[in-house]
């Protein structure tokens, strides 16, 4: 997401809050389909009471956990540090051309 973001900021000199948005907006959707097969995929091991379930409960619990806190920081949180930083940078580097 961050190489989308650095392509398009150089190839368009738009807001970079727009830039973020539509990298996000295009990584929603493969980031979602990841989680959702991970997801189904462990279901049953995270729905399991027989005998075995008190070991693969747990570790597909934090698996699917992973994932959803993989979503969150890669989709929201992500997008905005870089955006922090990279604005930091922006003004360093206009207020060095002064």
């Amino acid at each position: 997401m961050i190489s989308f973001i650095n392509k398009t900021a150089a190839s368009e000199h738009g807001e970079m809050k727009d830039i973020m948005v539509e990298g996000a907006s295009l990584r929603v959707r493969p980031a979602l389909m990841t989680a959702a097969l991970s997801g189904l995929g462990l279901l049953p091991a995270a729905l399991s009471h027989s005998i075995g379930s008190e070991v693969q409960r747990p570790l597909a619990l934090v698996i699917v956990g992973g994932m959803v806190t993989t979503i969150i920081l890669t989709l929201l949180v992500l997008p905005v540090i870089y955006g922090w930083f990279r604005g930091r940078e922006l003004t360093q580097a206009q207020a060095s051309r002064i």
